[in-house]
């Protein structure tokens, strides 16, 4: 197949780690790929995502904000000739507009069914269970849930012992580590209050991650409270870390989830839509969001438990299982689309 992908933002995040593995994996299994970025994605800058897409993957670069990104994407997209144009977030999704019967469109709900992004669309890919719930009844027959997956990628060797020596924390130390962007959605305010508050002895807090919120989150935390920014290869810190803590308000999937499970660390987490969908996994209680009193009673206990890492049992969100399902899906709603724009051939009787 002839696939295209469109994403218009400029940082690497989840949304951005789902669009390159799927692309990439797309591109090996000997699929013509393009996508179509902002030519923000390819500044030089450690948060910067155009250079992890696989080599054989052409890259078509656009530029401008609101309206004239996704208005300038919309052109690069009519030059190609595709049989699958697939949007992601709105700029990516908005492009799409108006193209009906020239290709299949599909975009992936990497937060929630928006109208305005998803409406006109010709199929929809939900990530999570409950976000079904919101698509109207006429989409919901062109919507497949198929779960989001994680790439068990290793640790370097002493990853742990190197971060956590130059973080200066000992090896009788509980880390409690977030990774996440800085923004409201994350709670990381709260979870910052909730350590202070709480003072969780023998326990340190890392914040991994970048974001608009992170100068002010870095105001608000004292400065033994660690926080990083973006890092280019989370593995190495999940290893570091000896939990891992969420305090997000909203949550839709929680990549990091399962990244943390394939590090296999026990997980603290508020009842987001994500925690809910692990929330066998996680195996304790959910915490109310946005709870300052109920996290820092969590973090003591927490701290004073230290509970081991785990092996937990990821084979539902395997990587080639979706990726496969997500080809599946293309295959079968451009039949669909073939089919009812074939031609009637008039019978003897009409």
């Amino acid at each position: 197949m002839k696939i295209a992908h469109l994403i218009l933002t400029h940082s690497f995040a989840g949304t951005e780690r789902y669009v390159v593995e799927l692309a990439n994996a797309q591109a090996q299994a000997g699929h013509e790929v393009t996508v179509i970025l902002h030519k923000r994605a390819a500044e030089n800058r450690p948060n910067a995502f155009a250079h992890r897409f696989d080599a054989s993957i052409k890259k078509i670069f656009v530029g401008g904000w609101g309206f004239l990104s996704h208005w300038t994407a919309r052109h690069a997209l009519l030059r190609l000739s595709i049989d699958v144009a697939h949007g992601h977030l709105s700029a990516g999704c908005k492009a799409l507009h108006g193209l009906n019967g020239r290709f299949l469109r599909v975009a992936t709900l990497h937060i929630h069914f928006k109208p305005q992004q998803h409406l006109d669309l010709d199929a929809l890919i939900a990530i999570a269970p409950w976000q079904v719930d919101a698509i109207p009844e006429s989409q919901r027959a062109h919507t497949a849930q198929i779960n989001n997956w994680t790439i068990g990628k290793s640790a370097k060797p002493l990853a742990r012992q190197t971060i956590r020596a130059e973080l200066g924390i000992s090896d009788h130390e509980f880390l409690i580590g977030a990774l996440c962007r800085a923004e409201h959605s994350k709670g990381l305010d709260v979870l910052i209050d909730a350590f202070v508050s709480a003072k969780p002895p023998g326990a340190r807090l890392v914040i991994v991650g970048a974001g608009r919120n992170w100068k002010s989150l870095r105001v608000r935390a004292p400065d033994e409270i660690i926080m990083p920014g973006f890092v280019d290869r989370p593995q190495d810190w999940f290893s570091a870390f000896d939990g891992f803590v969420s305090a997000a308000r909203s949550e839709p999937f929680g990549l990091v989830f399962l990244e943390a499970f394939a590090a296999g660390l026990p997980v603290l987490a508020t009842a987001s839509q994500g925690a809910q969908i692990f929330q066998s996994l996680i195996d304790r209680p959910l915490l109310p969001c946005n709870d300052v009193t109920s996290t820092a009673k969590a973090l003591i206990d927490w701290a004073a438990e230290r509970p081991a890492r785990s092996v937990y049992d990821l084979s539902a969100y395997d990587y080639q299982k979706q990726v496969t399902e997500i080809e599946y899906f293309y295959k079968q709603k451009i039949q669909l689309k073939m089919t009812a724009i074939e031609p009637k051939i008039p019978t003897r009787h009409d």
